[in-house]
């Protein structure tokens, strides 16, 4: 069976968005020949030119360089992509559905019927786009329709676990690799597919642990570590709403509870909660698809921990009007647009529905972020944006952090006072010191700090 493996099988990467493009790049550079596919002509074409059409550390050098070697080209052609190659990677996006919870499976759907009938050999279909768990007998239900018969094209799943910001990362060393497959012929691809990523972890004198499954595990385990994210993100700001009433200062009861090594202090800061593109939708598809199994009791929690998040973005607004009195006309700084730092995303971020928000209540609002100003302005087009920290708190009446990026974490409380109208500052990622800022004259708020 092993002779009609490629040891280096050429891979191909439907939809190049951010997980597709970082994937081709990385697996790129660890030494495979990858074609990457996308109905997108203008992101074919910026990626072909060396371009990344996002913010994501070291991935813009690393695909100049790959293009440079030839390891890594890109093109619309399906009909081309079925001929390179011998790795199907479906890299697309599921969003959430207009008027549902449930996740939107049309460009999975999309990528595989538009690839299938191109393939003249045996290959393998691999799902790394987070979806509901049965997608990939539905994979193969359409591969089966759609391809030329009796060329024995297999599917797999191999979930993504990347953070933005950390991606190259993530994807050149990472903490697991999971494959659901059918035969062993799936599983020594993938191996073979995966072979430059165990070669470094022996390099570095690491392990890479594998878990080999089947289908309905390898789709649950994305979006079940995605859900237990969310939920300790959810619980830690629960307790903020309890310690505000209570007086009592939730950073110290995360530390304390942190200590604990069944519990962990990772994911334990309080603040505006969590957003992007991937734990709001797929906690919410995810109790979709438990309701559509006749489970949705078990899931119920996720909508709790869903309301709780979405709560800490009207805390923050709260906390700033009780600086301000009066929100309308006031001018307020905010720092922050992205969901987190080192990132240019803003889908469902909570600094963009603050700022949201805030607007809405008749404040005067200007944004600045190191990265995200021009994905803030197509999805906030209402507020005024800055070109930098200073000019966007400047005569402000108060100012307002829902980003923890460093330049924000490390700025100097005493320049920036010399700038504003008043000293006000709402810390909505409780990522400042307390103590400097007071010292410099600044009335505090924090997220869950008495």
């Amino acid at each position: 069976m092993s002779e009609s493996i490629p040891q280096r099988p050429r891979l191909t990467v439907l939809g190049t968005g951010y997980l597709g493009a970082t994937h081709a790049v990385s697996m790129a550079e660890l030494g495979y020949e990858v074609l990457g596919i996308d109905v997108d002509e203008s992101k074919i074409t910026k990626l072909a030119d060396g371009q990344v059409p996002f913010h994501e550390p070291g991935l813009d050098e690393m695909l100049r360089r790959n293009l440079a070697t030839g390891r890594l080209r890109f093109t619309t052609s399906y009909a081309e992509a079925a001929d390179f190659g011998d790795v199907h990677f479906v890299c697309v996006g599921t969003p959430q559905k207009a008027g549902s919870l449930a996740a939107d499976m049309r460009y999975v759907e999309s990528a595989v019927v538009s690839l299938a009938p191109h393939l003249t050999r045996k290959a393998l279909i691999v799902g790394k786009s987070t979806v509901p768990v049965g997608t990939a007998e539905w994979v193969e239900e359409l591969v089966a329709q759609h391809a030329p018969a009796g060329i024995g094209v297999e599917v797999a799943w191999n979930p993504e676990f990347l953070r933005e910001g950390f991606a190259v990362e993530d994807t050149l060393r990472p903490d697991r690799l999971v494959f659901g497959v059918k035969s062993d012929w799936a599983r020594e691809m993938l191996e073979n597919t995966y072979k430059g990523v165990y070669e470094l972890g022996v390099a570095e004198d690491r392990e890479v642990p594998t878990v080999v499954t089947d289908f309905p595990t390898a789709e649950l385990v994305k979006v079940a570590a995605n859900s237990y994210l969310a939920t300790k993100i959810s619980f830690i700001n629960a307790m903020a709403e309890v310690s505000e009433v209570a007086g009592a200062d939730v950073t110290q009861l995360a530390r304390a509870i942190g200590y604990d090594v069944r519990i962990g202090n990772k994911f334990l800061r309080a603040g505006v909660g969590f957003g992007g593109g991937c734990l709001p939708k797929d906690i919410r598809a995810f109790q979709a698809r438990a309701e559509e199994l006749g489970v949705g009791h078990a899931l119920r929690f996720l909508s709790e921990v869903d309301q709780i998040n979405t709560r800490r973005r009207e805390k923050a607004v709260e906390l700033t009007a009780e600086l301000v009195g009066e929100l309308a006309g006031a001018r307020i700084g905010v720092l922050g647009a992205t969901f987190k730092p080192n990132s240019d995303d803003v889908r469902d971020s909570p600094a963009v529905a603050v700022t949201k928000l805030l607007a809405e209540a008749g404040a005067q609002v200007t944004v600045y972020d190191p990265q995200g100003i021009d994905n803030a302005r197509r999805a906030l087009p209402t507020v005024a944006y800055a070109t930098s920290s200073v000019d966007a708190i400047r005569d402000a009446d108060a100012v307002v952090v829902l980003t923890e990026w460093e330049e924000f974490r490390h700025a100097d409380p005493v320049a920036l006072g010399k700038v504003v109208t008043h000293r006000r500052v709402v810390d909505g990622r409780n990522c400042l010191d307390p103590a400097e800022w007071r010292a410099a004259g600044w009335e505090y708020r924090g997220m869950g700090r008495a």
